[in-house]
């Protein structure tokens, strides 16, 4: 196992180097990453160097231990820290039991005692990472949360069209029994409001005021019934009328798709008969690929909508409501979110796939050229709408302009059916490839304004990220990460630039007391000033005015 990193914090650097030389640390498996004399310089160096443990004095300079390791804790919860003290200060230990430090010991560190504590700490690190890499219980819980996943998994192949690999691929993995079939068939179980009742019921059921058990009660008498006649995997769904049941059934040389609407039949008259509560079954359009079924599954949903006119409590087979019918072709709201996700964010191959998936539904349908035609002009609304949100120009994602600026001049090309594919991912990475360039610049600007906002601001002692965040709009972690690409320096780092670099001009120019000029550049403490400065040029501000600019 690789070594654990440990960094030390201690105001002097005598005892820090003591530390270091004295314990084994790779025979007590860690390495130590780095040193700090403060908190602060603490904080910055964690950020960076992502240490598993923390070794710090409880009493320092600018932010005691203490402070640190609450800072620690907000921010990485997971770390290790242990204090050292020089104090046997009851209040100070019951501070750190409060902050959940790993360990307290006092000064001086004894290395037979630190080793120990080391040793546990290693013990404990281990522990936790065996306990994540734990296979068995990996495995274990893979299997309690299989008929999620199964479950999930089903839902989706329902909502959208899948490659077949990839459904191949997810019916093994969850042991879902649906494979080798001469077509697939969805249909969806509609549960009525118990209070409408089924005519003739008599008395209600001990089980209609446990509204939660009906549609598992339902679930048990559909599975009893269709398992004797062909293979079928069942999951939940949200009908019209609340909680739902959905399907997706087998057709082999065995048995029919006929039969199969029949036993459904049945299974509304059984339902009926035994929970007294009146189920509606809407059957879709048979699939000849399983990456197909979400056309079925529509289509079942399609057919409860006609209960309306033909009564419930039954099925609806949707050949019988739209005879002649290859069903409907609609950009659903689901395609389009998909579509747009993939154009702002991209990456190529995203976009590529869900431009296939839009034109294999297209494909895949049997259905009047209107349709098409309906269909197509929605995805081209969808290309146009994005286009005018991001204010894009329409010459550079068609490759020329529509006559006059009128939009309907580019529809002849984006409703020929032949060539739709093709203008349809033409138009989809070049407005993903303006969508980037445009948040560059617009990320660029952002930049510039918080530096802007920093070199106004630096006088301010509490000038902080969280307050740039707040004048920006952004969040902490998004803006430091941006921050940091963008200028190759963390927000700490420009900030104490801005300022050290205008102490250096008011010790140039002025004859204002030290103090003073740590004041006017943001500094509350002027020692706090003298220790920065001299850590960034080498000398203190006194010697620096003094002419001992040789540190620069």
């Amino acid at each position: 196992m690789d070594l654990y990193r440990i960094i030390l914090v201690d105001d002097e650097a005598e005892v820090r180097e003591s530390i270091i030389r004295k314990i084994d640390w790779a025979l007590v498996g860690f390495q130590v990453v780095g040193d700090a004399e403060n908190g602060e310089e603490a904080l910055e160096k964690i950020e960076v160097l992502e240490p598993d443990v923390v070794l710090t004095d409880i009493r320092m300079p600018y932010m005691d231990g203490l402070m640190l390791v609450e800072r620690i804790r907000q921010k990485y919860p997971s770390m290790k820290t242990v204090i050292f003290s020089g104090y046997d200060d009851f209040e100070y230990a019951k501070r750190a039991i409060k902050l959940n430090v790993t360990e307290y010991i006092l000064k001086p560190v004894n290395v037979e005692e630190l080793t120990a504590i080391l040793k546990r700490i290693k013990g404990n690190l281990d522990e936790e990472i065996e306990q994540k890499r734990n296979v068995l219980l990996l495995r274990e819980n893979y299997k309690k949360s299989l008929p999620i996943l199964r479950e999930q998994f089903l839902k989706e192949l329902v909502s959208r069209p899948m490659e077949e690999p990839l459904v191949e691929e997810r019916l093994l993995e969850y042991d879902i029994p649906l494979a080798g079939a001469k077509k697939w068939l969805a249909f969806a179980v509609e549960i009525e409001d118990v209070e409408t009742g089924v005519p003739g019921a008599g008395d209600a059921l001990p089980l209609h005021a446990e509204r939660a058990l009906i549609p598992i009660s339902v679930q048990q008498i559909v599975e009893e019934y269709l398992r004797q006649y062909c293979k079928v995997s069942l999951f939940s769904f949200s009908g019209a009328s609340g909680r739902g049941l959905a399907g997706i059934a087998v057709i082999t040389e065995e048995n029919s798709q006929t039969g199969l609407i029949d036993v459904l039949g049945d299974i509304c008259k059984e339902i009926r008969k035994i929970l007294k509560v009146s189920v509606t079954i809407g059957i879709g359009h048979s699939s000849q690929t399983l990456g197909n079924i979400c056309f079925s599954f529509q289509s079942a949903v399609d057919a409860l909508g006609y209960k309306a006119i033909i009564g419930s409590g039954g099925t609806v087979y949707i050949n019988d409501v739209e005879p002649g019918s290859g069903g409907t072709l609609l950009f659903d709201q689901k395609a389009e979110e998909e579509l747009i996700t993939a154009v702002k964010f991209g990456p190529e191959p995203r976009i590529k796939e869900a431009v296939s998936s839009i034109v294999d539904r297209m494909n895949g349908a049997k259905v009047h050229s209107r349709q098409y035609q309906a269909y197509m002009l929605s995805v081209s609304n969808c290309i146009i709408q994005m286009i005018q949100q991001y204010d894009l120009d329409l010459g550079g994602i068609f490759g020329e302009s529509p006559v006059n600026g009128d939009l309907f001049g580019l529809l002849p090309q984006a409703l020929k059916r032949e060539s739709f594919a093709q203008w349809l991912l033409a138009a989809a990475l070049r407005i993903n490839r303006a969508i980037r360039e445009e948040r560059d610049n617009t990320t660029k600007q952002v930049i510039e304004r918080a530096m802007r906002y920093i070199q106004d601001h630096y006088p301010d002692p509490d000038l902080s990220l969280e307050q740039l965040c707040r004048f920006l709009h952004m969040s902490p972690a998004y803006l430091s990460t941006t921050f940091k690409k963008e200028t190759g320096q963390t927000y700490v780092a420009y900030l104490t630039e801005v300022r050290l670099n205008r102490a250096v001009e008011l010790l140039n120019t002025t004859d204002e007391k030290t103090y003073v000029i740590a004041s006017q550049v943001g500094y509350q403490e002027q020692n706090y000033f003298s220790y920065v400065f001299k850590k960034r040029f080498g000398v203190s501000p006194t010697r620096f005015r003094g002419g001992g600019q040789s540190g620069r």
